[in-house]
Formats: C-alpha cells, sequence, structure tokens
C-alpha cells in the first residue's frame, strides 16, 4: 500500500521501503515520495507485460513483482526479460511443509533450482 506517512518516516531513518502498487500512478508518485523499488502485488494478476508497459514511458523504474512469481526458469524468465529488477517470492520457493519439516536441504536445493 502506497502510504506517504510511511514514505516520509522511512525516508528520514534512510530505512528503505517498498510500498505496493498496481497503478502507472501510484508507481510515479511512490518514486517521487523516494522509493527505490516499487513491488508490483499481485504480480500474477498484472503479469509481466504490464510491466513492460511500464517500462516504456518510465525505463528508470526499478519493479519487484510479488505474489504470482513461481520458482520455474519460464515463470522468471518472462519477467526478467519483462525488465523487472528483481523478484519476490514467498511460500512459492519456501513451502509450509519445508518449514514445519525443517527441510533446509530441500529448501537449498529449491532455491538454487530457482537461481
Amino acid at each position: 500500500v502506497l502510504r506517504e506517512d510511511i514514505a516520509v518516516v522511512c525516508n528520514r531513518r534512510k530505512v528503505l521501503w517498498s510500498p505496493g502498487c498496481g497503478s502507472l500512478t501510484e508507481i510515479a508518485k511512490a518514486e517521487e515520495l523516494g522509493c527505490e523499488i516499487v513491488k508490483l502485488f499481485p504480480g500474477g494478476i498484472y503479469g509481466p507485460n504490464f510491466v513492460k508497459g511500464v517500462k516504456g514511458p518510465q525505463p528508470w523504474t526499478s519493479i519487484m513483482p510479488t505474489g504470482g512469481v513461481s520458482p520455474t526458469e519460464e515463470n522468471l524468465k518472462g519477467w526478467f526479460d519483462a525488465g523487472v529488477t528483481c523478484v519476490g517470492m514467498g511460500s512459492q520457493l519456501i513451502s509450509k511443509d519445508i518449514i514445519a519439516n525443517k527441510d533446509f536441504d530441500k529448501l537449498t536445493q529449491s532455491v538454487a533450482n530457482a537461481l
């Protein structure tokens, strides 16, 4: 969520903040407020074509999609080919089973496969 009051506090303390944005207007406002990397959420709804659309008029914009990003080569390639700076992955990469079973070898393998 893009909130100016959060931007002010984070900028004052030099804390990185990444507001969730869903439109070109919100992205532009976030950058005006000092945001370095805009979070596109839910990324799966917008998709890589949205990123391409933003990068056209705003090629300087750094975008991190979250929600709907999966650790497959096809999915990640689509995002990075569209021009994202990085991606955010949660449960798609670190499942509840991995955490519950403390299966850190599986986690290591999942991360290695994604990279």
